[in-house]
């Protein structure tokens, strides 16, 4: 069974930062793409940030490009997505999901539950 289990999201003042972490279970997690997306309601969701097998590329929406930083950690299955000079708009719940294709055309077969990111000001 293959489970994605996002952390560390919560309330964080505009300016401020957090990390999230997503642990994966039930996958070979070296061969899968990652990726983290996040949603508010009423609109669609959308790719933040994503990284390779191997980590040797990464990829961000223009909107946190400069302010997050997407890791992964092939030895303990985990990808992180650490997050700087929050945003008011950066608010949402944020899913990491895994996925297989060849990079950047990666399918996302796999999700997890999402954590809420809530940037006050």
């Amino acid at each position: 069974q293959v489970r994605l289990v996002e952390s560390g999201g919560g309330l964080v003042q505009a300016g401020g930062s957090l990390k999230l972490s997503c642990a994966a279970s039930g996958i070979t997690f070296s061969m899968y793409g990652m990726g983290w997306f996040r949603q508010t309601p009423g609109k669609a969701r959308e790719l933040v940030a994503a990284v390779s097998r191997s980590a040797s590329s990464t990829y961000y929406v223009d909107s946190v490009a400069g302010r997050f930083t997407i890791s992964r950690d092939n030895a303990k299955n985990t990808v992180y997505l650490e997050m700087n000079s929050l945003k008011l708009e950066d608010t949402a719940v944020y899913y990491c999901a895994a996925g297989r294709g060849s990079w950047p055309a990666v399918r996302y077969d796999y999700w997890g539950q999402g954590t809420q990111v809530t940037v006050s000001s």
